[in-house]
C-alpha cells in the first residue's frame, strides 16, 4: 500500500480521540446490574439466616456435616459482599488513572469470592469430616432432629434463592450468554452447591441416626469440603483467565473480522486483537493494510467511519484502535501478534 508515517500518526490520532471520548462516558448501572444486585441480597439475606442456624444447631448436636454447612453458609455471606462491591465498584465511569474503566474490579471480587469458597467453606469442611472420624462424635437423638430441621428449613431457604438465581438466568436469554457476568454466575454456582451440600448433609445425619455410624456423616463433610474446593477451582479459574486479558468470544471476533474485510478500502486485515475489560467492555486492536492512492485525510476518514460501523454493530467493542500498516503481508503474518505468539491472537 501506499500509506505514509503521516497517515499512519493521523489514524492513530483519530483512533485515540475517538477512544478517549468513549472512554469517558459512564454506562452507569444497567437493568442486569439492578436484577443482578437484587438476586445477590436474596441469597445473602438467605445465607445470614441459613449461617446462624446451622451454627446453633451444629453445637447443640455436635454435628461435623451441620457445622461443614455453617462455615459454607459463612463463607457465601462474605462471598455476597464481594459481589456487591464487584457491582458496584465496576460501574465507576473511566478516569485518568485508569482510562479504560474499573470493568476488571468485577472479576477480581469474583476471584475473592472463590479464595473465600475454598478456604472458609472446603477446608473447614474438610477439617471437620477428618475430626469426626478422629474422635467417633456422638450425637442424641434430639440433637439428629434439631439438626435435620435446620437443614430442612435451610434446604428450602438456598432453594428458593437458587430459583430466583436461574429466573435472572432465564431472563436474560439463558446459557453462556447469561452466565457470563461473574457475579451471577458466583451466585448460581453457590446456591446449587449449597442445595446439593445440604442434600449431602441430610443423608450423612439421617445414615448416622440409623445406624450409629459416625462414618456416614463425616463422610459427608468431606463430600461437602470437595464439592466447594471443585466450585472453588472452577470460578477462580475463570476469573483468573478474565484478569489476565482474555480475548473476546470467537463469534464476536470473527463478526468483527468480517466487518473489517468487507470494508472496500482495507486490502487485508493482518492482525486482530480483542481482550475484554469488563463484562460490557472489549478492547479491540487491529492492524490493517489499506488500498494503494489514499492520501492523509482520507485515511482518517475512512478510519473513523470504520469504527464507528465497528461501534454500531459490537456495542460491546467499545475501545478500538486501528493500526494502518504498510508491511508486507508475509512479513506482518509472520509477527508475534498475528501467530498467536507469546500470548498473542
Amino acid at each position: 500500500m501506499s500509506g505514509t508515517s503521516s497517515e499512519q500518526q493521523t489514524a492513530a490520532r483519530t483512533a485515540e480521540d475517538s477512544n478517549g471520548e468513549k472512554g469517558t462516558r459512564h454506562k452507569g448501572d444497567s437493568g442486569g446490574d439492578h436484577h443482578t444486585k437484587v438476586t445477590v441480597l436474596v441469597a445473602l439475606a438467605a445465607n445470614l439466616v441459613i449461617a446462624v442456624a446451622k451454627a446453633v444447631g451444629g453445637v447443640l448436636a455436635g454435628s461435623p456435616a451441620l457445622l461443614s454447612e455453617a462455615a459454607h453458609s459463612v463463607a457465601d455471606s462474605l462471598n455476597e459482599v464481594f459481589l456487591l462491591a464487584a457491582l458496584r465498584r465496576s460501574s465507576r465511569p473511566a478516569d485518568r488513572r485508569h482510562p479504560f474503566g474499573y470493568g476488571k474490579e468485577r472479576f477480581f471480587w469474583s476471584l475473592l469470592a472463590a479464595v473465600g469458597i475454598f478456604v472458609m467453606g472446603g477446608c473447614f469442611s474438610f477439617f471437620q469430616g477428618f475430626e469426626a472420624l478422629r474422635s467417633g462424635t456422638e450425637e442424641k437423638f434430639s440433637g439428629y432432629v434439631a439438626g435435620l430441621i435446620v437443614l430442612g428449613v435451610a434446604l428450602i431457604a438456598e432453594g428458593a434463592s437458587l430459583m430466583r438465581a436461574l429466573h435472572q438466568v432465564r431472563q436474560q436469554g439463558g446459557g453462556r450468554e447469561a452466565l457470563r457476568d461473574p457475579a451471577l454466575r458466583t451466585v448460581v454456582a453457590e446456591d446449587g452447591t449449597a442445595v446439593l451440600g445440604v442434600t449431602l448433609a441430610l443423608i450423612g445425619m439421617a445414615l448416622h441416626m440409623v445406624t450409629g455410624q459416625v462414618v456416614w456423616e463425616a463422610s459427608a463433610s468431606i463430600a461437602i469440603g470437595a464439592l466447594l474446593v471443585y466450585v472453588a477451582y472452577r470460578l477462580g479459574r475463570d476469573a483468573r483467565d478474565q484478569l489476565i486479558g482474555e480475548a473476546a468470544d470467537p463469534e464476536l471476533s470473527g463478526r468483527i473480522r468480517s466487518l473489517l474485510e468487507a470494508q472496500p478500502e482495507i486490502d487485508s486485515v493482518e492482525s486482530l486483537l480483542t481482550m475484554k475489560m469488563g463484562l460490557d467492555s472489549t478492547l479491540v486492536a487491529a492492524r490493517i493494510d489499506l488500498v494503494p492512492g489514499l492520501d492523509s485525510e482520507r485515511v482518517e476518514e475512512v478510519s473513523v467511519r470504520i469504527k464507528r460501523s465497528i461501534s454500531s454493530t459490537v456495542p460491546a467493542a467499545d475501545h478500538i484502535y486501528l493500526d494502518v500498516t504498510d508491511r508486507p503481508a508475509q512479513e506482518a503474518r509472520r509477527g508475534p501478534a498475528a501467530t498467536g505468539e507469546r500470548g498473542g491472537a
